[in-house]
């Protein structure tokens, strides 16, 4: 099911880059500017299975999209003068800002330097638990457990299940069930339940996972020590903010602020919503990040940014670079605001 919905987004955009219509579309749907939204960067790798791959893309990718940006004479800029800008209204010229969610080292590794080249800020959200090394990156270990297994075995509710995991078709459709089955358990402790007990079960060190892909706090202390860098919040523990009670979902925005702050001897003035979807983040946390006194807090619903998001500052849209559509031809589509439009109906603001 998700590899047929990749393909139809991909016949979607391509079908806006050939018909042109992104041209005719973008005085009207390309706004005042865009949030674009990465996770790792790093180069590609040759395993058949990757089912995180929508998560990564490439330097060469990243560097292209920068390029194209550039061609267009759109200014990168901070989060800090993002918000500048759509607070004083300042619209002259479109603008981009760049973010990096949960903090891996591949950012500091291979993002830095292509953004270096361009003299382009980023800013990176970092949840504390990752860089304190014990952190769960379920869905990386997820991964791990299915890499390495031709058998899955598991109870799901009342169910005994084995899942065929032999090849990489099996291994992917092993990985989408067991996916949208941890997703969508009532509660964090459910979720650390069930991942914990797979990781067990096939010899994955979850913690060593973590302390292998993410920034540790002196690495993330080297990367804040750039000019073009700002550190974001993303919770303590990666959760998703919208099952948890008021209280706790106070505490993941607060606590993990006050960790980087107290890493860093800065402020921290924006946020990441974990997941960031609307099963994650909504009207509630909204108001919690602006009480929290964020200045900006951002979301993966996709859209591009008008006028008029300046009136919703902790519910702001991006537009996802996913691994899954490298390539450059789709650039135009992208920051045209055409791709985005379709997929949100047409609304401008999707802050509900």
């Amino acid at each position: 099911m998700k590899q047929l919905r990749n393909n139809v987004i991909r016949a979607g955009l391509e079908a806006l880059y050939f018909s042109g219509a992104h041209h005719l579309l973008r005085p009207l749907l390309s706004g005042v500017g865009a949030i674009f939204m990465l996770h790792h960067v790093r180069p590609a790798r040759d395993a058949a299975f990757q089912p995180n791959r929508h998560l990564e893309v490439t330097p060469e990718f990243l560097r292209a999209t920068l390029r194209h940006l550039r061609s267009r004479e759109i200014d990168i800029v901070s989060m800090d003068e993002l918000h500048d800008r759509l607070v004083r209204r300042r619209f002259d010229r479109r603008f981009a800002a760049f973010t990096l969610d949960d903090g891996y080292r591949d950012n500091l590794d291979f993002a830095l330097p292509v953004l270096r080249e361009f003299d382009a800020p980023l800013a990176v959200y970092v949840a504390s638990d990752f860089a304190e090394g014990t952190g769960r990156l379920w869905w990386e270990a997820l991964e791990a457990v299915i890499a390495k297994a031709e058998q899955i075995e598991v109870t799901i509710g009342n169910a005994a299940l084995r899942l065929d995991a032999t090849t990489p078709a099996a291994k992917q459709a092993a990985f989408d069930r067991l996916h949208d089955w941890l997703r969508a358990l009532p509660g964090e402790h459910d979720l650390k339940r069930e991942i914990e007990a797979l990781c067990t079960k096939y010899g994955v060190d979850m913690a060593a996972l973590c302390r292998s892909l993410c920034l540790s706090w002196d690495e993330v202390k080297t990367f804040a020590a750039d000019p073009l860098v700002t550190i974001g919040a993303h919770s303590i523990s990666h959760c998703n903010l919208a099952k948890q009670s008021e209280e706790i979902a106070t505490q993941e925005m607060a606590v993990s602020r006050a960790r980087i702050e107290q890493a860093l001897g800065r402020n921290v003035q924006h946020l990441a919503y974990p997941y960031g979807d609307r099963e994650a983040a909504g009207e509630r946390e909204f108001a919690l990040a602006a009480s929290a006194g964020f200045k900006t807090a951002v979301t993966t619903r996709p859209g591009m940014l008008f006028a008029e998001n300046a009136g919703h500052m902790t519910a702001l849209p991006r537009v996802s670079l996913n691994g899954n559509y490298q390539d450059r031809r789709i650039l135009p589509v992208l920051t045209s605001g055409a791709a985005t439009a379709m997929w949100n109906g047409f609304r401008r603001i999707a802050a509900a």
